[in-house]
């Protein structure tokens, strides 16, 4: 019996499967820059600038609070190759989070900050029985990342800043059937990363009192599951010695983003702003797991970490670098109420023939809505609505076969995500 390598896992590792920036990235770090397609970079809206951009905190001149959490539902469909029942997922809720708080004297040029948000984590069950099943039947994957951040005036129309990226917590579960000649299978992982440090870092430049640029790196982080737990389920004794791992260790490259933004307010009610984001996918080529341990299942013939007779694997990814694009605006139609939309088309770093079904990525087109009420001078409300529809994505058995990536399955995918977000501001 040839078994199909346990290969998605690291994929899934901290993958974002609901609303995305390609690949895995995730892109809801705050509600007023999701109500405008995401963008960020090149505008001081309010303290998420330390996750769009730290430069541009130093010119936000209020102390304050915000918090935001969204709702992402995934609709995701598969059909074999040749057509047939189309499956689709159940209908999970992620919900990621931000919240931010920024400190600095009111006409000082120095300001400090902490963020906290959730850019990676999705949860995806697909029905039973599917075809893929012996590649991916359900993931829940959970992430939170820290960002102590700082940012400084050098002039008042120069500002730059720095954060130091935390992976504070990330955890995964995943599992997949296992064909056995007589009957199925499962395994299961579970595992949590280590803490992992980064860094995030910005300029912000405004030449005129209409336009404002802005440019922002964020480092690549390895996120890496170290002795995470494996168990079998309904594995019989005859094929016990093939079964037997225990642990499992597999580290997933976070790829670094170089981001540009410019904006533009042409007078005092109207914000406008382009991001352009370049992401180094290319950096996620393999995807290498190491299986150990020994539950005793083979008896005193049994071979330590062994997951289908084999206590190694290597799946292909070979991901190319990708480009995001943004532009979104902005309309206060009185002191209290500002009104936001947005647009967007982000390229996949996903080759043909090596799509995954933990991350049916696809090239897609964005949409985003959003508005801000305040209530008095110091509190406000933050509301937002983003809507992706994913291209559709097909590969057929000789495609995997000429690429070498048969431990995932051919068909078509199709996605489309939903997700809408509130949030609540405090400023003084």
């Amino acid at each position: 019996m040839k078994l199909k390598s346990l290969l998605l896992v690291g994929g899934a590792l901290l993958t974002g499967t609901a609303a995305t920036a390609g690949g895995f990235q995730v892109n809801l770090a705050g509600q007023k820059n999701v109500g405008m397609g995401g963008v960020g970079v090149g505008l001081a809206l309010d303290h998420a600038a330390m996750f769009y951009n730290p430069g541009a905190l130093a010119m936000i001149r209020q102390n304050g609070v915000q918090v935001g959490v969204n709702a992402a539902l995934a609709r995701v469909s598969y059909v074999q190759p040749g057509g047939g029942t189309q499956r689709e997922l159940q209908h999970n809720v992620v919900t990621p989070f931000n919240l931010y708080a920024s400190f600095g004297p009111a006409e000082g040029k120095f300001r400090a900050g902490i963020a906290v948000y959730t850019p990676f984590g999705s949860k995806l069950e697909y029905a039973s029985g599917w075809e893929g099943r012996y590649s991916l039947t359900q993931i829940d994957l959970q992430s939170i990342f820290v960002q102590p951040t700082i940012s400084y005036a050098l002039t008042d129309k120069i500002s730059v800043g720095a954060g130091l990226v935390v992976l504070a917590y990330g955890a995964v579960n995943l599992q997949k059937d296992i064909p056995l000649p007589s009957s199925n299978g499962s395994i299961e992982l579970d595992g949590k990363a280590e803490h992992k440090l980064g860094y995030n870092a910005g300029i912000y430049f405004k030449p005129t009192d209409n336009v404002s640029l802005g440019f922002s790196y964020r480092s690549k982080v390895d996120a890496h599951v170290k002795s995470g737990d494996v168990s079998f389920n309904n594995i019989s004794s005859s094929f016990g010695s093939r079964f037997t791992a225990t642990k499992f260790d597999v580290t997933l490259p976070l790829p670094a983003t170089f981001s540009f933004g410019v904006g533009v307010t042409p007078n005092d009610k109207v914000t406008i702003g382009l991001d352009a984001n370049y992401v180094q996918w290319s950096k996620y080529q393999t995807l290498n797991f190491a299986f150990s341990g020994n539950n005793g299942q083979g008896g005193t013939s049994g071979v330590d970490g062994q997951v289908g007779g084999a206590n190694f694997s290597s799946s292909k990814r070979s991901y190319q670098d990708a480009l995001t694009f943004r532009l979104g605006g902005q309309y206060k139609v009185s002191d209290a109420l500002a009104l936001r939309a947005g647009v967007g088309y982000d390229f996949s770093p996903v080759k043909d023939g090596y799509v995954t079904p933990e991350t049916p990525d696809a090239d897609r087109v964005l949409l985003s809505a959003g508005a801000s009420y305040d209530v008095g001078e110091h509190f406000g409300v933050d509301a937002s609505f983003l809507f992706e529809d994913f291209k559709k994505r097909s590969q057929t058995q000789r495609d995997l076969i000429t690429n070498g990536t048969t431990d995932r399955v051919a068909g078509t995918y199709k996605t489309f995500i939903f997700v809408p977000g509130l949030g609540l501001h405090y400023n003084f």
